[in-house]
């Protein structure tokens, strides 16, 4: 597979550590550098900004989608290649899904974490074989990465399935692996073939 566009999943608050803010920085420089597109919830606050200057100030192609009822809140990014208003959130992630070829999460809160794990979800049941990431800045996914193994050992996660999501620290890694990263033809109920 080769990747023509990456969404980004990140806070829209840069969060307590400038390493945040940093990577953001580096993931959106890196992304336009290597011609992908990027794709993210399009803010202009938090790591959600962050990541888009970066790419925008690098030449890159920056597509946002965001809902009307958050366009004021998170204040839609006016600088982008294009910005895409739409109804709601679920209208947000199905479209964020549909323009991505890859999924990555920098540091985030709530919301991104429901990003990735639905995006996982739809991956695990079979809607989408699109390779996913985490951006392990300065350990900061070390304690749900643990987490997810516990998943595993109790018997609600498939190895499998757990092996979707890849972890790196580093963008330039994390991206050469998504991009050379199989989909997982495992079904998610114990006993049932793969139809």
């Amino acid at each position: 597979m080769s990747l023509k566009s990456v969404c980004v999943f990140c806070g829209a608050s840069t969060g307590s550590n400038p390493a945040y803010r940093e990577a953001a920085v580096v993931l959106g420089r890196t992304l336009a550098e290597r011609g992908l597109t990027l794709i993210y919830g399009g803010g202009a606050v938090g790591l959600m900004g962050v990541v888009a200057d970066a790419a925008l100030a690098a030449g890159g192609e920056v597509i946002g989608i965001i809902p009307e009822s958050l366009r004021s809140l998170e204040l839609g990014h006016n600088g982008l290649t294009r910005l895409e208003v739409v109804d709601g959130m679920h209208a947000r992630k199905a479209r964020m899904a549909e323009l991505s070829d890859a999924f990555i999460a920098l540091p985030g809160g709530l919301g991104t974490l429901e990003e990735l794990f639905e995006v996982w979800t739809w991956g695990q049941l079979g809607y989408h074989g699109k390779p996913l990431g985490l951006m392990d800045v300065n350990g900061f996914y070390s304690k749900l990465t643990g987490f997810l193994d516990h998943l595993v050992s109790e018997g609600f996660v498939r190895a499998e399935h757990r092996t979707m999501l890849q972890i790196s620290d580093s963008p330039t890694d994390l991206l050469d692996t998504l991009n050379a990263w199989k989909p997982v033809a495992v079904p998610k109920w114990e006993g049932r073939k793969p139809t």
